[in-house]
């Protein structure tokens, strides 16, 4: 029995040892093949891709190419038959024929035409052209001096009149009887390819070229500045375009940023350039790790495989909860945005109404000065107006919070104004938060809406705080800035350099690149809006300038707001108003107001200034007494009303009835003011001042004059 067990071991065990080979040769011998396949199909897809890419890039540089050409020939007709001396005669004409079809063509950066020696006659960018230019040594010049010339393209040059870098597309220029009469040349900018080539490179390719049959690049993507810019004629590409001039492909390291790709190239029709489009192979072999680490995943025990099983499904429940959270988070702020523009609402309607109770005080308080009171009364009435002043500061910014204010830019001294906002900083601050103000003494005035200037610094006065757990320190700082060269968001000029600087934990980079978008927040929900940064830039922009933000984690954060300078001198500062106005008004006003004390004071005031004044309580009062009355020389109106007609329908009724009849708005508050403004009637905000009036009545009366002179 033993010795029948020892003869069947070999039996069994060889089997056994073959399956335990099979079990690791089967499956590697399996994983291999598939390897191979599946390198070959990702190979084939990528070189799929390179001729798809190839296809765009091709037809984009020759429609560029033609455009170009096209209009060398559209000059050439232009100047035909013109001498030198008659071209210089008609340079403003023929530049701005030329500026014309520059403008029309994105990628052209100008249009010149040069003698037979050299020298500039017209271009389409400089006016006049500079005469002792000498171009007769750059290549596209020398190019068309033999008979029968081309086009010819040049090679990256630098711009001797400013300091560009672009290439030339020129043509021969030539007498009737067919000699050398000059070069006609198209600058054409590289960055026009570039911007094409970064639009479409996601998933098609990952590096775009555009090169002559001698190796110099004319566009590259990506873009390396410290690269060469013509190769070597050691260069793959050379050697291969001798072999095969029209198209082919080869797989090389750049001598432009050391990285392999394989590459396709095709020539543009009709001229002596190429195209190019390359993929990393980097890219290529990563690809095909991915999809064989897919394949090892599924060869797995069950054991991994259940573990993939359930690594997938914790995925997708991660992306489940991540979804319903977007959506709270979604819901929340749509919430807050209601309750906002419920606070809105009503902010802006308790403005209104104390707008309107300001009026009656500001009137009044200027009939008693005109009385001419002592000095105990003066001091009094000017207790009074102060009051009434900071009430209608505190008006403004309540209509700024609501989002509902006139917007009014106009001509500030910050050296007055930031000072002026640091109560309202320390008002909104915590006791532990210092707030410092510096501010250059020669510094630019401004022209922007004070409102929103203050509502700005305090959105991010609010999130400096937020920042600032323990406390520490906001300071407000403003400087000049001249800008060149398009260094912040492509803004050139004069500005003033508006800083808020905390002392807070920073901001992380990818969090500091969403700041400014609206409703991004990393507070909790019911905490913030993500509405207040958003404004702070919309506010910039608007006002012709731009918002940053720098920051380091653990070391603060500065936001600056580069406002544009302007040339306007700012207002004085305001003081107590004049004890009188000068009564130089003639003619008869209707004044239009529903509230019966405004309308009192109103009335009282115009007639002092001297007009004869008709009061009606609503629109439809006024327009019987514009139809029943005979003639009037102004319309003063109310803007917010009750009832269906605001004052703005009002306004264009009467513009319908009376288009020569000046028409003056009033309000403090209103969601039309703005179309008010746009449809051209002047406006004037509540509360207003005898003197601010007179001022709004004679403009308006003036504009009248205007229109019916016209």
């Amino acid at each position: 029995m033993g010795g029948s067990r020892t003869e069947a071991d070999p039996g069994i065990v060889r089997p056994l040892r073959a399956m335990v080979v099979l079990s690791l040769l089967g499956p590697a011998l399996l994983f291999g093949y598939a390897g191979y396949v599946n390198h070959e199909s990702i190979k084939a897809q990528s070189a799929e891709r390179i001729e798809r890419a190839l296809d765009v890039v091709q037809e984009h540089a020759a429609a560029a190419l033609q455009t170009v050409e096209r209009t060398i020939a559209e000059t050439g007709e232009v100047l035909r038959g013109a001498t030198d001396e008659g071209l210089r005669a008609d340079e403003e004409r023929l530049s701005r024929r030329l500026a014309r079809s520059q403008a029309a063509l994105p990628h052209i950066e100008a249009i010149w035409a040069f003698d037979r020696a050299g020298h500039p006659l017209v271009s389409s960018t400089v006016l006049p052209v500079p005469r002792g230019l000498d171009n007769s040594d750059r290549d596209y010049f020398q190019a068309q001096t033999p008979p029968g010339a081309g086009i010819h393209i040049g090679a990256m040059i630098t711009a001797r009149v400013g300091s560009s870098r672009f290439f030339v597309v020129s043509g021969r220029r030539e007498t009737p009887d067919g000699a050398f009469d000059g070069v006609i040349a198209i600058s054409v900018r590289p960055e026009h390819f570039r911007t094409f080539y970064a639009r479409i490179s996601r998933g098609i390719a990952d590096s775009f070229g555009i090169v002559r049959a001698d190796g110099a690049f004319l566009a590259r993507f990506p873009s390396r500045g410290e690269g060469p810019e013509r190769l070597n004629r050691q260069s793959v590409f050379l050697q291969r375009l001798a072999e095969q001039p029209e198209a082919g492909r080869f797989r090389a390291t750049s001598q432009i940023d050391g990285i392999e790709r394989e590459i396709g190239y095709r020539r543009v029709p009709g001229y002596p350039v190429y195209v190019q489009a390359g993929i990393e192979t980097a890219a290529i072999w990563r690809e095909w790790r991915e999809a064989m680490l897919r394949h090892l995943a599924f060869g797995l025990p069950a054991t991994l495989l259940l573990f993939g099983a359930s690594l997938f499904a914790l995925h997708r429940t991660a992306a489940f909860r991540a979804e319903v959270a977007r959506r709270q988070a979604a819901e929340a702020a749509l919430k807050q945005a209601q309750r906002l523009e419920a606070v809105g609402q009503l902010t802006g309607g308790v403005a209104h109404d104390f707008n309107n109770l300001l009026m009656v005080i500001n009137g009044n308080v200027e009939r008693l000065r005109r009385m001419g009171p002592d000095e105990r009364q003066r001091r009094a009435l000017e207790a009074i107006a102060t009051a009434a002043r900071r009430g209608a500061s505190l008006t403004r910014q309540l209509l700024s919070f609501s989002r509902r204010q006139v917007h009014e830019p106009t001509v500030l001294d910050l050296r007055r104004s930031l000072p002026a906002v640091q109560d309202m900083l320390r008002s909104s601050l915590r006791g532990d938060i210092a707030v410092e103000i510096a501010v250059a003494p020669d510094l630019w005035p401004v022209k922007v809406d004070l409102s929103e200037l203050e509502l700005a610094i305090l959105n991010i006065a609010v999130n400096a705080r937020d920042a600032m757990p323990d406390g520490g320190r906001l300071t407000v700082a403003a400087r000049n800035a001249t800008l060149a060269d398009g260094g912040v968001a492509g803004l050139r000029g004069d500005f003033v350099a508006l800083s808020l600087t905390d002392t807070g934990c920073g901001i992380p980079p990818d969090v500091a690149a969403r700041v400014f978008e609206p409703f991004f927040t990393t507070k909790e929900v019911g905490r913030g809006t993500g509405l207040g940064l958003s404004q702070v830039y919309g506010f910039a922009v608007q006002s012709g300038g731009t918002a940053s933000l720098a920051s380091e984690p653990g070391r603060g954060t500065t936001i600056t707001l580069h406002l544009p300078r302007t040339r306007e001198a700012p207002a004085a500062v305001d003081g107590a108003p004049e004890s009188s106005v000068p009564r130089d008004g003639h003619g008869r006003v209707l004044l239009v107001e529903d509230n019966a004390a405004v309308a009192e004071v109103t009335v009282a005031t115009l007639e002092e200034l001297g007009y004869e004044v008709r009061h009606a309580a609503d629109p439809a009062g006024a327009l019987r007494l514009l139809e029943g009355e005979g003639r009037f020389d102004l319309v003063v109106s109310d803007i917010v009303m009750p009832g269906p007609v605001n004052g703005v329908d009002l306004a264009r009724m009467i513009r319908t009835r009376h288009p020569h009849m000046p028409i003056l708005l009033a309000t403090g508050y209103s969601e039309v003011a703005q179309s008010a403004a746009e449809e051209g009637f002047p406006t004037l905000r509540k509360p207003y001042e005898a003197a601010s009036l007179r001022e709004a009545i004679r403009a308006a009366l003036a504009g009248r004059r205007l229109r019916v002179v016209a």
